[in-house]
């Protein structure tokens, strides 16, 4: 069954999210939400899918929530049920991307905003349009950050530019967002498409074990101690000793061709 407001797409093991919802500049409401949390689940269980691409249609990544739709509900006095309201769905979307075993890109076209960062963030890897603008923008709504910001943003750029993005709510171009390390890359709009599928596509091709136990080491060794993070690293190297894949990769070496890889 297609999606309502978003677009998926599977080429050359990589699967692509386009949230859209082009007129609102892809604003999240409850659909776009929904879509999103279903389509980032069929990916990763899809075996023929190695990696994901999110981006956007038209001139637009993600402008945050919508406020409208907000507004509208508010107003009409309806309340979500108790459990969107300790575990919303935003807050799935953000978990799901986080337990996903393949690798993520955030490739951002244009204007990201509020929620809009939350979700780049909640990304493993990000390249951006040069024509992209990022804004924090929770507290000029009267808000706190919602979609796991305040918790991924002082990790990527540090506590105090994460302060200062998050309390004043000032926007950065991307050459700005690349210089605090929120952007993996920047390349012109024309290229951005096809710059997010060949490194995804480089990650998809790569030994889909090891990839994703590497994704798991990095993210569960980054709120660890030094001696938790070894043992952890050894945990993971010990399993991809035993994997078909890990032969393939030393017999490829030594017969100085690429490897294939099957995640066995």
């Amino acid at each position: 069954m297609p999606y309502q407001c978003l677009l998926y797409e599977v080429k050359d093991r990589v699967a692509t999210l386009t949230l859209n919802r082009p007129d609102r500049l892809n604003a999240l409401n409850d659909l776009l939400r929904e879509d999103l949390l279903d389509a980032v689940t069929k990916a990763a269980a899809d075996p023929d899918v190695g990696a994901l691409v999110i981006t956007g249609a038209g001139r637009g990544f993600c402008s945050g929530g919508d406020v409208k739709s907000m507004s509208e509900r508010n107003q009409s006095g309806a309340k979500p049920p108790p459990t969107d309201r300790f575990a919303p769905p935003r807050d799935r979307i953000v978990l799901a991307l986080r337990d996903c075993p393949k690798p993520v890109i955030a490739a951002i076209n244009g204007v990201a905003a509020g929620a809009g960062v939350g979700l780049a963030l909640a990304c493993d890897m990000r390249i951006a349009s040069a024509a992209a603008k990022f804004s924090i923008s929770f507290a000029r709504r009267g808000l706190t950050p919602d979609w796991g910001v305040s918790w991924t943003l002082p990790r990527v750029v540090g506590t105090a530019k994460a302060c200062e993005l998050i309390f004043t709510g000032d926007a950065v171009d991307a050459a700005q967002a690349l210089a605090i390390g929120l952007l993996n890359a920047v390349v012109p709009a024309d290229e951005l498409a096809e710059a997010a599928h060949q490194l995804a596509r480089k990650v998809a091709d790569a030994a889909p074990v090891a990839i994703r136990l590497s994704k798991r080491a990095v993210y569960h060794n980054a709120d660890v101690d030094l001696r938790a993070g070894l043992e952890f690293e050894s945990f993971t190297q010990n399993i991809c000793k035993d994997t078909e894949d890990h032969r393939e990769g030393v017999n490829a070496f030594l017969e100085k061709r690429a490897p294939v890889f099957r995640g066995r």
